[in-house]
């Protein structure tokens, strides 16, 4: 084993450790504590902030012809790794073709609709250009334009109109050119200086409080308590933060973190065998995401529940499609019905969802290592080094070994190779507690006509049962601290610097007094100071940060 890897599971093992010790780290007081910040950030749109923030200024309607790259995850996120990845050439190109077909669409002729809708065709009108440009401008880049820039776009709309006769063509392409900027594609943060500190500016602060409660870019409201000045002070947030929370975009932008979290974005890339697995099919990978979606939306939203609860619910939502791989009657023939299951099922919690369950699986089998890292990594927050390039995994894989007929055999003889075993020994007992279920969620008790036997040890917690191992789950103490850190590094796009412990600490403690409620924990971190503190020793950007040339038009 390398040093390197023996220190990441020296670390993993610490955390277990003092998991199991119940050491906490100090949070003596709900006093917030002083904002140390991070640094300032130039981020890529996600492509569910982009699909988002088109929707929201141009209607449910409007296209979106384009390809999105996948996203780069770093400390679990994607919405950490937007700062992290620029604009590739293919996106540019990408982006510039969506660009296109809005336009067409904005400035389709035969729509009541059409901007600029009473000005004659075969003269340029600079009051209605100038007009639609500037209050679309606003929404596109998330503040005023500035003289340069309205006079660019304006100039855009100018020689196409010159070029092409006509002045709804013109005026097209000047949307194109803010439909490509960077300022639209990048969130680039500014700052200004009040009382000789540098801190964010006011759209800023608009821009970092939308995207993380409403997952798209602001909303005229808040625009406008930017330009008066309201989020520079703390009422003024508040009463955003409040309106904001009570707004059905919550629902958006808790979807989008906990798709996120959950690593949803690798469904683009599954496949299961049809031959084994005949009932998974393109609607039940589609309705598996939606159902764990509905239930954290449900549960943590509509019945403000314990977080914790996520992990032992009998209550879900399923479809027809979903019907046959819970082995549950769905009443409704269209749509979603909400059911429970029976309180002896061994279906609880989203960790037995099939969208869980099957996204950590093979292509034919199950797989109780993958499903045991990704407990790890998805819901405690701990890493798990990769394996060695050159372990042997043939006996593992070795479905049909008569010998050891169960994964549970083959793992405790895989588990003798001393460079495995570590790792083994935190990844196998929580996923061989969901072995039950095959590799797309179904029920099972035999593998190879031998009884599983999930029985196991979470970190000091003995289960027998697969809803034992999810009360398990839900008691473990660090459920709720990865959420709570997790959920900041979210909302700020970018890991923790050192001195921002403390507020974790805050955080993790305000967690515990509001019942581990998501929306009084999201309220904390709007609310916060932290939340839009930067630590003053980086610049504001500019037009030569490398991923803001690369996007230049």
């Amino acid at each position: 084993m390398t040093a390197n890897r023996f220190m990441r599971l020296f670390i993993v093992s610490i955390t277990i450790c003092i998991s199991l010790l119940g050491c906490e780290r100090d949070a003596s007081s709900l006093r917030e504590p002083a904002a140390a910040g991070g640094p300032l950030l130039v981020r890529a749109l996600t492509e569910s902030q982009y699909r988002a923030s088109v929707h929201s200024i141009f209607g449910e309607d409007a296209p979106i012809a384009m390809r999105f790259e996948p996203g780069l995850r770093s400390e679990g996120l994607l919405a950490v790794g937007t700062s992290e990845v620029g604009l590739s050439p293919f996106s540019l190109e990408q982006y510039n073709q969506a660009a296109i077909a809005l336009s067409d669409f904005v400035f389709n002729p035969d729509s009541a609709n059409r901007p600029c809708l009473d000005s004659a065709a075969d003269q340029f009108d600079q009051t209605c250009a100038q007009h639609y440009l500037s209050t679309t401008g606003l929404r596109l880049l998330r503040r005023p334009l500035s003289e340069a820039q309205l006079n660019l776009y304006l100039e855009i709309a100018k020689q196409n109109f010159s070029l092409l006769g006509d002045f709804h063509t013109g005026l097209k392409y000047g949307l194109v050119g803010l439909l490509t900027a960077p300022n639209f594609l990048l969130r680039i943060e500014q700052t200004e200086i009040v009382d000789g500190v540098e801190v964010l500016d006011a759209y800023s602060r608009a821009e970092r409080l939308a995207f993380f409660l409403t997952n798209t870019s602001p909303d005229e409201t808040l625009l406008t308590a930017a330009a008066n000045g309201q989020l520079s002070h703390v009422e003024g947030r508040r009463q955003q933060v409040e309106r904001l929370l009570a707004s059905d975009t919550l629902t958006l932008a808790v979807k989008d973190f906990f798709t996120d979290m959950l690593r949803f974005d690798a469904f683009r890339d599954i496949s299961k065998d049809s031959a084994i697995y005949p009932a998974f099919n393109a609607d039940v990978l589609q309705d598996a995401q939606q159902q764990t979606l509905l239930d954290i939306v449900q549960h943590l939203l509509v019945d403000e529940g314990d977080y914790r609860q996520l992990f032992n619910l009998k209550q879900t939502h399923l479809t027809r499609a979903l019907g046959p791989i819970y082995r549950v009657p769905v009443p409704n023939r269209k749509g979603w019905s909400e059911v429970s299951f029976p309180s002896d099922s061994a279906y609880a919690g989203i960790q037995s969802h099939a969208s869980f369950l099957a996204l950590h699986s093979h292509p034919g089998s199950s797989s109780p290592t993958l499903r045991g890292k990704a407990i790890r990594e998805v819901f405690l927050c701990q890493e798990v080094p990769d394996p060695p390039a050159d372990v042997d995994f043939t006996l593992a894989e070795e479905t049909n070994n008569h010998a050891m007929p169960t994964a549970k055999d083959r793992l405790i003889a895989h588990n003798n190779e001393p460079s495995c075993a570590g790792c083994h020994k935190i990844m196998d007992p929580p996923g061989l507690a969901l072995e039950q279920f095959d590799g797309v969620g179904k029920f099972r008790v035999l593998e190879n006509n031998t009884l599983i036997d999930v029985a196991g040890n979470l970190d000091g917690q003995v289960f027998e049962t697969a809803p034992q191992f999810a009360q398990a789950l839900s008691n473990h103490r660090e459920i709720p601290r990865c959420l709570a850190e997790r959920l900041y590094r979210y909302s700020v796009g970018r890991d923790v610097t050192w001195h921002e412990r403390a507020f974790l600490d805050y955080l993790n403690q305000v967690f515990v007094d509001v019942d581990y409620r998501l929306k009084p924990l999201m309220r904390t971190i709007a609310l916060s100071d932290s939340f839009y503190a930067i630590d003053g020793n980086h610049s504001q950007l500019s037009d030569t940060h490398p991923k803001i040339a690369e996007a230049k038009p």
